[in-house]
């Protein structure tokens, strides 16, 4: 007599079981990757903003307060998640503070605001 040969519904089961632990222990990581990699491109953008207002501030001695003074557009990438804006400080000496905030809903909200200002200050450390 020949036996046949095949996979019995217990191995498969215990297939379907490692899988499902491997996956709910790889989805949350995966997740906080994808939350990071969203907020570095939110920091670089905030650099970026915060480059071009001090070479404005050389160029017309103050700041502005629009991204198209500075030339610059938000990518696709920070303005899915973030909404940023740019807040003149009154002097003296003159100021700005860059602020990119999570748009409610998305995957970034609770991640934090994420600012930078004209001495370079970042908040929150935690996050920078």
């Amino acid at each position: 007599m020949r036996r046949e040969r095949g996979f019995t519904l217990l191995e498969l089961m215990i297939a379907v079981i490692i899988v499902g632990v491997l996956a709910s222990i790889a989805l949350p990581s995966y997740q906080n990757s994808i939350i990071k990699g969203n907020r570095a491109s939110a920091q670089s953008f905030l650099m970026d903003i915060a480059q071009k207002e001090q070479q404005y501030l050389l160029d017309n001695r103050a700041y502005t307060a629009t991204l198209s003074d500075l030339g610059l557009a938000i990518p696709d990438t920070v303005s899915k998640f973030y909404t940023v804006t740019i807040t003149p400080v009154a002097g003296p000496p003159p100021g700005f503070v860059v602020t990119a905030a999570p748009i409610a809903g998305k995957k970034q909200a609770g991640d934090g605001t994420l600012t930078i200002d004209n001495t370079g200050a970042k908040t929150p450390t935690d996050k920078w």
